[in-house]
Parts: C-alpha cells; sequence; structure tokens
C-alpha cells in the first residue's frame, strides 16, 4: 500500500531528489489559464458566469451571493458545527492577535529618524476551495488573519454547488457569516483569482489574494502575481512524520490517514530509523484505510509516488531528511518530541508528540492551516497577520541631520557615476553652507 525508501547508511547531504514528492506541473496549465485569464479581464463577469457554466455546469445570474442566503444558511447550520467554528474562530483571534506588528521609530542620528509603519493592504480576495471537500475551516483560516491585520475589505469566493442552487456549500456561507463578510461570491477556479485580480462590474479589484486551490487556481495565481499579491502557490497537501520506537504505530497510521484523505495526490511520508515501527504502521494501514469513508482516494494518494516509509539511519537523519523535504506538516513523535522539534528549521507547522496531530492544526489548535507546501517551508511562511500588512519605511531628517550626512551622499553618488543623488542634496544648501 505504501512505497518504502531505504536510506540507511547512504544518506547524501542534499537528499531532495531521493524524496516522494506529487508530480504537480503548474508551467503545463498555464496555456490554459492565461486564455481563460485573458477572458475575464476583457469581458468581466460575463466571462466568468460563462466559465462557470463551462467547469462547474451551473448558470448564475450574478456572481455575488445574496446576503439573505448568508444568513439563511447560518440560522440552518447544524448547533454542533457552529459551536465548533465558534471555537475555531476565537482560538484564532487569539493566536493571530498577538501578531501584530507596533511601528518602530528609530533615532539614526540627532535629527533624523526612520519609522517603520506597519499598513494593511487595502483590499482582499479570500479563496476557499470546494472540490473533492468543502472547508468551512479554511474561511476562518483565510479571514481572521486579514481581519487581525485591519484589511479595510475582504471578499471571499468559493465555487457553486448545483447541489445547493448554484451557491457555495451552506457551511462555507455559514462560516462567512460567523465573521460577519457579507461579499461573497459563487466563482471557483483560476476564473475566481482572475475576477480579483482585474475586477469585474460584480466585483471590484482586489490587493492581494490568498488561499488553497487546485492546479488551476495555483497556475493563475503564478500567472497574476504582480498584478495582484498572492500568499503562495499552494500544491497537494502533505503530512511528513518523525518517529521512533516509543511512536504509536495506530496514531503515526492515522495521521498519515488523515491527509491523505484530502486527495488522490496528498502526500503523507513516515521517516523512522525504527524497522518495527515501519513494519507495525504498514500492518495497520490496510485495515485502517479500509475501515475510513473515502478509502479508496486514501489508498491511491498512501500507494502514489507521493508518499513513502523512509528508513534512516537515527533521529539526526530523520531531522536532516525532514529539513530537507521541508514539509507543510510536520509531525515529531519522539522520545524527546519537544526537544527534537526544537532542532527543525524548515516546516510549514511543527505538531509536538502524540496529542499535537495534524487534524488539531486543521480546526481548532488557534494556529493557522494555510501553509506552504512542495518544500516552499524552507523560504515561506504560512498565512498569517503578516501576509496582509507592508512595512513602509517614513524618513524624517532635519536640515542639520541631511548637512552631516551630505558628505558620504557625494562620495556614494559618484562611485557609482549617479552624480545628480548628490546634486539633489546640494540644491537644498545654500553656496556659503557647502
Amino acid at each position: 500500500m505504501i512505497t518504502r525508501i531505504d536510506l540507511r547508511g547512504s544518506l547524501p547531504s542534499d537528499p531532495r531528489d531521493l524524496l516522494p514528492r506529487a508530480d504537480l506541473d503548474v508551467e503545463a496549465a498555464l496555456t490554459a489559464v492565461r486564455l481563460l485569464c485573458d477572458d475575464v479581464r476583457h469581458r468581466g463577469a460575463a466571462a466568468v458566469r460563462e466559465l462557470t457554466v463551462r467547469f462547474d455546469g451551473v448558470e448564475l445570474t450574478s456572481t455575488r451571493v445574496p446576503v439573505a442566503a448568508i444568513s439563511a444558511a447560518l440560522e440552518a447550520l447544524d448547533p454542533a458545527v457552529r459551536a465548533a467554528l465558534e471555537e475555531s474562530i476565537r482560538r484564532a483571534r487569539l493566536v493571530h492577535r498577538d501578531q501584530r506588528r507596533q511601528d518602530v521609530t528609530t533615532q539614526v542620528v540627532p535629527g533624523g529618524t526612520v519609522t517603520e509603519r506597519w499598513v494593511p493592504v487595502d483590499r482582499v480576495g479570500l479563496y476557499v476551495p470546494g472540490g473533492r471537500a468543502v472547508y468551512p475551516s479554511s474561511v476562518v483560516m483565510n479571514v481572521v488573519p486579514a481581519q487581525e491585520a485591519g484589511v479595510p475589505s475582504l471578499a471571499v469566493s468559493s465555487p457553486p454547488q448545483a447541489e445547493h442552487g448554484g451557491l457555495p456549500h451552506p457551511s462555507i456561507l455559514a462560516a462567512c457569516a460567523l465573521l460577519g463578510v457579507d461579499e461573497v461570491y459563487a466563482v471557483g477556479g483560476a476564473q475566481a483569482v482572475a475576477m480579483f485580480a482585474y475586477g469585474t462590474e460584480e466585483c471590484p479589484p482586489v490587493s492581494m489574494v490568498t488561499g488553497p486551490g487546485n492546479i488551476w487556481v495555483a497556475a493563475a495565481k503564478r500567472l497574476l502575481k504582480g498584478r495582484v499579491g498572492i500568499d503562495s502557490e499552494a500544491g497537494p497537501t502533505e503530512i511528513m512524520i518523525v518517529a521512533d520506537d516509543t511512536a504509536d504505530p495506530a496514531h503515526v497510521a492515522a495521521d498519515l490517514i488523515s491527509q491523505a484523505e484530502h486527495d488522490v495526490i496528498a502526500a503523507a511520508v513516515l521517516v523512522t530509523p525504527s524497522e518495527r515501527l515501519a513494519d507495525a504502521v504498514e500492518k495497520e494501514l490496510p485495515g485502517q484505510v479500509a475501515a475510513t469513508r473515502h478509502s479508496e482516494r486514501i489508498a491511491e494518494a498512501l500507494s502514489g509516488p507521493q508518499s513513502a516509509i523512509v528508513l534512516v539511519s537515527g533521529v539526526d537523519d530523520a531531522l536532516r531528511v525532514a529539513d530537507a523535504y521541508a514539509a507543510e506538516h510536520l509531525e515529531i513523535q519522539t522520545a524527546d518530541a519537544a526537544g527534537v522539534a526544537a532542532r527543525v528549521r524548515n516546516a510549514g507547522a511543527i505538531f509536538i508528540g502524540p496529542y499535537a496531530p495534524v487534524s488539531l492544526g486543521d480546526y481548532l489548535a488557534g494556529s493557522n492551516h494555510v501553509l506552504p507546501t512542495g518544500g516552499c517551508a524552507c523560504h515561506s511562511s504560512g498565512l498569517s497577520v503578516q501576509t496582509f500588512l507592508r512595512g513602509v519605511h517614513v524618513v524624517d531628517y532635519t536640515r542639520e541631520a541631511l548637512a552631516q550626512a551630505a558628505p558620504h551622499v557625494y562620495a556614494l553618488s559618484e562611485a557609482e557615476d549617479l552624480p545628480a543623488h548628490g546634486a539633489a542634496v546640494r540644491a537644498r544648501f545654500p553656496e556659503g553652507d557647502r
């Protein structure tokens, strides 16, 4: 059901090419996506509606969801789901509120200061996928940090569902209602990104687009990056578990399955120095997979080239593998799990010990579940308040402070053969003051 890769005694200095990855060719999707985005750019809402018929089989009279439908979805929401979403929102607000940045003023010289001001983007488009599964939790993860950053205008878009009258899934609408979001669009895929980037008669353009999606969404974000800011090109979800003999194989198998449930190209990777644990997890998987609702999807994900059990010589090598892989979700189930986790450098989010599974982070830990995938965690962070803020330097110098700096400006402007830079400073002083 799952491949083994044995790196014991043969771990190279850079093991990335030996590790399993999903085959996701975003570049190949760009040609088709470019035509689609150009259509939305030139024809606006009419193009979005036609593309929605083509890809979702839904005819829309308007791409915007009526406010009454959002309110009705909340009224009809299962009380248990409502309570869970409310608690998820509460915990996410606690964590993200503490991420707020304060303006800082530095006195560089007497009379010369630089202030770093943190300014939220003006408007964001938050994409919530709705293909194989629907994700009201992703509404929480996108909206809460944007609100805590102080973004003054935000809109949510999610694919229309034919079985729900051409609206996004009711749980997504209900989550929007709980968060006070009433600007919601029944648009999915690349056309949603194009709608946000270029704007239509029904949806004003945004400054930034965030949120995960399929390969077409990722391709549109790559294409339109620059026209709008993006968080990342999110790929298939992935979990890596670093575990030793102290781990419970039933827990490890369940956690691998939990992420394989997302998609047939979801990645589930166990890295362990324990052959005993590897054998036990392999024995656990078939029974647990058979007992799940989405067993076929999970079995395909676990048997795909993106999933594996990787055997290594020890925990030190397991950490080298983990840092090379830079997993979206990294679980540490070892002796002294906290100490081992503290040594990790590259991961979207780290989950310590047997009682912090990735599922907790997906819904209720308070952390954000929109995280870098495909190895991007070695240079990128997950969604946060910082995503929606821009640092703006405000420079304030007196005449005296500028005069003190002037000789250095002259010297550097000549060194770089940019004499007009120096001249701009000289112009501010009478000839006798130079």
